[in-house]
C-alpha cells in the first residue's frame, strides 16, 4: 500500500496550462513556468472553454487512454495502478483521498472517525443512505466482512498484510447500530490513512452463508491458526481468478458500474441510475460523464494519432517527449489543456540481492557491485534526454517534496572508472578476454550478463534501458532487455525471478510506512520487497518510522533508514516523477491535482455549447 497524505511544504506543481481556444499561439510561453500553487491549493482549476468548437464531439462518453490494463480487478489480490484508478469509480471506502487538500476525507463514513487519546481506537459512523446496487443498505456487517476477508490468512494479498497486521479487532458499537470501532494494536502513522486502500465489499455477494461471521480477527492472528473446511472453501472461491475478472464480482458501491472488459481493447464504466449519492457534493460521488471508456493505447504513435483525431479525451500516462511535441502544435493547444505535475512517485532499477543461484546467478550480492551499477547509471542524461528536464533526481524512496527527505545523501554521478575499480575490488575481471567480466563463485564461473525486466506498456523505459545498457557495457557488463506485459512483470518480481527490474512506485503526501517494500518479512512472503533487502537493523528502523506518531521525533529515524538503503544500494533511484496530464477542452469542471490520480474523471462535465 502506498504512503498516504501528510501535507508538505515546498510542494511544486510544474504546470503548463493551455487555456486559449483556437487562437492559442503555436508555442505556448507558459511551458517553462513553475507553478507553485495559490492560497495553499494543491491543484490547478482549469477554466471552461468559452466556445464549443464545431469539431468537438457532443458525446457524453469520456474516452481515456489506458496504457496498461489491470492484472485483475479483485478487491485485494492485486497491486496494479490501473486497478486502483478504476476502483475510485467502482468502489467506496471508509475514507478516501481528499484531492484538493492532499489529505483524507470521509467516503462511506459520514465524518472523520472519533479517535481516542491513545490513537488506537477509532469509531466510524456510516452514511445512512449508502446502498448497494440491489438496494440493500451498507451496514456495519459489510465493514466487518470486508476487513475479515482482507485479514484472513488464506487471502492471497501478501502486499497488504503488513498494514492490516496492526488491526487488533473491528467490532460493532452497542449504542450506534450504524457504526464500527477499529481497535488497533498500537499507535501507527497510517491508522487512518490505511482505510483508503481497502474497498468495502458486499457480504451478501461474497459471503452469502456468513462463513466469516464465525471467524474473529484475533483468531486470524493466532500463530496456531488452522482453517476449517468451510473457510478453506470460501477462500478458494475468493482467491479464484474469476473473482477478479468476471463482471458479476466486479461490483461495488461507487457511482459507476463496471460493464465490460474487452481484453487488449477497452474497459467500460457506465454511471448508475438512481445512484444513492446523486445529491452529494463529494468529488468521488460525482457522475459527470455517462460513460467512462478506458481505451487501451500503448503505442505512443497511435496515441498521437488518436489525439490528432480528438478520439481520446484524457490521459495521465503520456510520456514526456510526446507531450512536449504536442505542446508545439497549435491545433493540440486549441483542443486540449495539458500539464506537467510534480508528484510523490519515483522510478528505480531494483537489484536482486538474494538470487536463487541457479536461474539467476550471484552477480549482485556484493554491495560494492551494486554501488558500481549506480555509478554506471546515467540518471542525469536520462532526465535530460528522455524526460526533457521535466523531473528531478532522487536518491531515496522518500519524495524530495517532503520535509523528511534526507538531503545529506549525495546524488551519485556517472563515473565509469570508479565503477570499474569497485568491480575489480569485488573480484570481477575479464579472465577470458571476451569483454565481459567474470568471477568464480563457489567453484562455478559466472559471467556478468544480466537481464533487465521492463514493462512493455511504458515506452520511455525501453529508451532508458538502452541508455543504461550502453554505459554498463563500458565496464564489462552485458544487459539484455526483457520486455513483458505488466502482469508478467509483476509476477516475476513477486517470485524474485529477475536480475534487474525497472519500475516505479506511486506515492502520495502522507507519512510513509516502509514495511511492504522494504521489510525482510515482505521478501519472505513474496510481497513488494522483491530485492531481498533487509535485516534486523533495517526492520527496527522501519518499526520506529511507522510507530512513532510525532513527526519531529520520527524524522531522524526516517533519515537514518534512507541512509541505510543508500549504503546497501538494493535500488538505483532514477528520478522523482512528474505526471503528464491532458484533457480535452470539451470537458469542464476540471482540475489537475498534485495527488494521484491527477484528474477526477467522474467529476468532469461536458460543457454547454455556445
Amino acid at each position: 500500500m502506498s504512503s498516504k497524505l501528510k501535507s508538505t511544504t515546498g510542494l511544486l506543481l510544474l504546470c503548463i496550462a493551455l487555456f486559449a481556444c483556437q487562437s492559442t499561439p503555436k508555442k505556448n510561453p507558459q511551458n517553462a513556468v513553475v507553478y507553485k500553487g495559490q492560497d495553499g491549493k494543491k491543484y490547478l482549476a482549469l477554466a471552461d472553454a468559452e466556445v464549443f468548437d464545431k469539431s468537438w464531439s457532443h458525446s457524453k462518453t469520456l474516452f481515456v487512454q489506458m496504457a496498461a490494463e489491470p492484472d485483475n480487478m479483485h478487491p485485494c489480490n492485486s497491486n496494479s495502478e490501473m486497478r486502483s484508478i478504476l476502483n475510485n469509480f467502482v468502489h467506496k471506502y471508509l475514507l478516501t483521498l481528499d484531492l484538493e487538500q492532499c489529505g483524507v476525507m470521509p467516503d462511506l463514513a459520514i465524518a472523520m472517525p472519533e479517535e481516542d487519546a491513545t490513537h488506537t481506537q477509532y469509531v466510524y459512523t456510516l452514511r445512512e443512505n449508502a446502498k448497494w446496487d440491489d438496494g440493500s443498505p451498507i451496514t456495519s456487517d459489510d465493514i466487518l466482512f470486508s476487513y475479515k476477508a482482507y485479514c484472513c490468512p488464506l487471502t492471497q494479498n501478501p502486499h497488504q498484510k503488513p498494514y492490516l497486521n496492526n488491526i487488533k479487532r473491528i467490532e460493532k458499537v452497542a449504542d450506534k447500530p450504524n457504526a464500527v470501532r477499529f481497535v488497533m494494536e498500537r499507535a501507527y502513522v497510517q491508522n487512518l490513512e490505511m482505510t483508503i486502500d481497502y474497498p468495502i465489499i458486499q457480504e451478501k455477494l461474497f459471503d452469502p452463508t456468513h462463513i466469516l461471521r464465525k471467524e474473529s480477527f484475533e483468531g486470524f492472528k493466532d500463530k496456531n491458526f488452522k482453517a476449517n473446511p468451510a473457510l478453506e472453501k470460501w477462500a478458494q472461491f475468493f482467491n479464484d481468478p474469476k473473482t477478479g475478472h468476471e463482471l458479476q464480482w466486479i461490483s461495488g458501491a461507487g457511482p459507476y458500474k463496471f460493464v465490460d472488459w474487452k481484453a487488449g481493447e477497452a474497459i467500460i464504466l457506465v454511471k448508475k441510475a438512481n445512484y444513492w449519492a446523486t445529491n452529494s457534493a463529494q468529488i468521488w460521488d460525482q457522475q459527470g460523464p455517462d460513460t467512462i471508456y478506458f481505451k487501451s493505447v500503448k503505442d505512443p504513435n497511435t496515441l498521437m494519432l488518436e489525439l490528432k483525431n480528438q478520439t481520446i479525451d484524457a490521459s495521465t500516462f503520456l510520456s514526456a517527449k510526446p507531450l512536449l511535441s504536442l505542446q508545439e502544435d497549435s491545433a493540440f493547444n486549441a483542443n486540449y489543456n495539458s500539464c506537467f505535475v510534480s508528484n510523490f512517485n519515483y522510478s528505480y532499477i531494483a537489484i536482486n540481492c538474494k538470487p536463487d543461484g541457479v536461474k539467476h546467478g550471484p552477480l549482485f550480492t556484493d554491495k560494492r557491485v551494486r554501488r558500481a551499477l549506480a555509478y554506471l547509471t546515467p540518471v542525469d542524461d536520462i532526465i535530460k534526454v528522455v524526460y526533457k528536464n521535466k523531473c528531478g533526481r532522487t536518491v531515496s524512496m522518500v519524495s524530495p517534496l517532503k520535509a523528511e527527505y534526507n538531503k545529506d545523501l549525495a546524488l551519485i554521478p556517472v563515473d565509469v572508472e570508479k565503477a570499474k575499480a569497485l568491480l575489480a575490488e569485488a573480484g570481477w575481471k575479464d579472465s577470458d578476454g571476451d569483454g565481459i567480466l567474470d568471477k568464480v563463485i563457489d567453484g562455478k564461473k559466472w559471467s556478468m550478463r544480466a537481464d533487465i525486466n521492463i514493462m512493455n506498456a511504458v515506452p520511455d523505459w525501453k529508451d532508458i534501458a538502452n541508455m543504461v545498457a550502453e554505459v554498463y557495457r563500458k565496464a564489462g557488463i552485458e544487459l539484455t532487455i526483457q520486455l513483458m506485459d505488466p502482469g508478467v512483470f509483476v509476477q516475476k518480481n513477486k517470485e524474485h525471478d529477475f536480475d534487474l527490474s525497472m519500475g516505479s512506485w506511486g506515492g502520495v503526501s502522507s507519512a510513509d510506512d516502509f514495511t511492504s517494500i522494504w521489510s525482510s518479512d515482505s521478501w519472505k512472503t513474496k510481497g513488494n520487497n522483491f530485492t531481498g533487502f533487509g535485516n534486523a537493523q533495517s526492520d527496527a528502523l522501519i518499526d520506529s518510522c511507522k510507530y512513532i506518531v510525532d513527526f519531529n521525533r520520527r524524522v531522524p529515524y526516517i533519515k537514518a533508514f534512507q541512509a541505510l538503503v543508500y549504503e546497501e544500494q538494493p535500488y538505483i533511484f532514477l528520478n522523482s516523477s512528474t505526471r503528464r496530464l491532458l484533457l480535452h477542452k470539451r470537458w469542464g469542471n476540471a482540475k489537475f491535482f498534485i495527488q494521484r490520480p491527477g484528474i477526477a474523471l467522474n467529476s468532469l462535465q461536458l460543457i454547454q455549447a455556445k
